[in-house]
């Protein structure tokens, strides 16, 4: 395991393409991934926003657009070449996200790094919801927080955390009425 500096990439070890990379990207948390391993992942809204519907929805087409799932994310959108993740679920709560997906190999077959993913993903959203709202400022918190699946970990615990989500918040009665939520159909229960 590498540690990277301060504002830095994560490197990965050209010994095993399973070896976790420890790294710090101008913030206080340490990140961890694993090129074959699944991200959970969450982030805040910050200043405690609420996003309203028109934004969970670009927040929700953007996380598709990164999975290859849609071919854009609306106005405003650039085209993504091939998609960096592949998505097994996503949930667009009001005042957060969570994801669960797999990073996908890069042109030099690494894993496209989490901190990219996530920079592009909260930066452009960030930049529509503003102008949807009118606003200007930070949208998310500049942290998200992580965890690597372990192999212990079941992808359909997790799938399955994340559909009961809106349910535990008592925003709907049954997860398939929230209409922020996507799920692999194979994961679905």
């Amino acid at each position: 395991m590498e540690m990277a500096g301060e504002g830095t990439r994560p490197t990965f070890s050209l010994m095993s393409t399973s070896a976790p990379t420890k790294y710090c990207y101008r913030r206080r948390l340490p990140h961890l991934q694993k090129a074959d391993a699944a991200l959970f992942v969450t982030f805040c809204t910050g200043a405690h926003l609420i996003l309203p519907d028109q934004a969970r929805d670009l927040v929700l087409e953007h996380c598709l657009r990164e999975g290859g799932l849609r071919p854009l994310a609306g106005e405003g959108a650039r085209a993504t070449l091939p998609p960096r993740i592949h998505l097994y679920a996503a949930v667009i709560m009001p005042d957060h996200v969570h994801l669960l997906f797999l990073p996908l190999p890069d042109a030099n077959d690494r894993p496209f790094a989490m901190v990219d993913v996530l920079q592009c993903l909260k930066s452009t959203t960030a930049h529509r919801i503003n102008r949807l709202l009118r606003t200007s400022g930070p949208v998310w918190e500049e942290e998200s927080f992580d965890h690597v699946l372990r192999s212990d970990e079941s992808l359909r615990e997790k799938c399955e955390y994340i559909r009961q989500n809106p349910v535990k918040a008592g925003l709907v009665a049954r997860p398939e009425d929230y209409r922020w939520l996507w799920v692999e159909p194979e994961l679905s229960s």
